[in-house]
């Protein structure tokens, strides 16, 4: 059965060619949808597995020990895991990447500020306006734990140039810019059993998938490991 925003057909507010192809910004009713390159990214309609990414990622720092800690999101989205991320006490920074200036702006300036301006106020978070992938070669920050939802999972990735980030070499980066007992969590829109494998492979340990049921198919994931201690 069809939700009533479904029976809406989407309204373009905003399209924009960016570094990376094209972004669309849609409304359908009173959901708004981002995508790319004719790809379905995210919507406002619900969140609750952008909140799971941020809260597993959480809740497993603090089981560990862990006390102030610095967060990297990677991508702004629509603004979901800001948004929570901040609600919580526990971290310290909060960093969102975002490679897409479009994005960027329909936050700062646009109607998806509805959902992150009160976020992007707080003196905790900043958004770094780079690729995923550049940031973690080029920082020399590092962080308790990096929450990736930059495509809809490891294995079906919004541009190519995105598969890498899900390769060895990757997630060496991702281990690279965590601190001991760090943690990794990427949400994905189906479970990956390939990815869990590699995520071993590169050297994380208590690697499991959490999951959130969704109105039709398979749930949305988030995959979780943590860098040795």
């Amino acid at each position: 059965m069809l939700s009533a925003e479904q029976y809406h057909a989407p309204v373009t507010l905003d399209r924009r060619d960016g570094p990376y192809g094209e972004v669309v910004l849609r409304r359908r009713g009173e959901v708004h949808e981002i995508v790319a390159n004719g790809c379905f990214l995210m919507d406002t309609s619900d969140g609750r597995s952008e909140r799971l990414l941020i809260d597993a990622a959480y809740a497993e720092l603090t089981g560990t020990g862990h006390g102030s800690a610095a967060l990297l999101i990677g991508g702004l989205g629509v603004g979901f895991s800001l948004a929570h991320a901040v609600t919580l006490p526990g971290w310290r920074h909060i960093a969102v990447v975002e490679r897409e200036p479009a994005i960027i702006d329909w936050h700062l300036r646009g109607p998806l500020g509805a959902v992150s301006a009160a976020a992007l106020a707080d003196p905790r978070s900043v958004i770094l306006p780079t690729d995923l992938l550049t940031h973690l070669r080029d920082t020399d920050v590092r962080y308790d734990a990096l929450c990736l939802d930059i495509d809809n999972g490891p294995d079906w990735t919004v541009t190519e140039d995105n598969d890498s980030l899900y390769t060895p070499a990757g997630l060496a980066l991702c281990r690279a810019r965590l601190t001991p007992g760090g943690v990794l969590a990427v949400w994905s829109a189906q479970p990956s059993p390939t990815f869990e494998a590699t995520l071993r492979n590169a050297g994380f340990t208590g690697v499991r998938t959490e999951e959130i049921q969704v109105a039709r198919g398979v749930p949305d994931v988030v995959h979780l490991a943590v860098r040795p201690a």
